[in-house]
């Protein structure tokens, strides 16, 4: 499988979780290929607008170049987007991290497992909120029970 198809079907994966939770979501042609497609997936509900950026890694350790993560930055500000990185490693599945909690390598942001578990969030703790009064969760229960 080449990195680029790893990639989309990252991209899909998470597409039907927030699909799945009641968010609208949507997948940005061109993203990782042409200029001006800084985020890989927009995903939001009334309240709560997201750019998201998309990272699957087989091994421990992930590198986002500082320009790729400036120009996200800068294309979610413009919508009035919160930003987040999202990565997946192998067997550990998602994790979900502000670009201000990604390791300064030097010439590249990076995120490793160990971050991601220290700093970063699971889905449901990043995107639904666990109240009584939310339906967001009850919700994305009923949908996982379903599939």
């Amino acid at each position: 499988m080449s990195n680029k198809s790893k990639g989309s079907n990252a991209e899909r994966e998470l597409y039907c979780m927030f699909t799945d939770a009641c968010f609208r979501a949507v997948r940005v042609a061109g993203s990782g290929v042409m200029e001006n497609t800084s985020c890989d997936l927009i995903a939001g509900k009334p309240g709560k607008k997201y750019a998201i950026e998309c990272k699957s890694c087989k091994g421990t350790s992930k590198y986002i170049t500082k320009t790729q993560i400036e120009e996200f930055v800068v294309f979610s500000e413009v919508f009035g987007l919160v930003p987040i990185v999202a990565v997946r490693f192998n067997h550990q599945g998602w994790f979900f991290l502000s670009p201000k909690e990604l390791e300064d390598s030097g010439k590249n942001w990076c995120v490793n497992l160990e971050l991601a578990k220290k700093k970063g969030k699971r889905f449901a703790q990043m995107f639904l909120e666990f109240d009584k009064k939310s339906s967001d969760l009850d919700a994305y229960e009923e949908l996982m029970k379903e599939g």
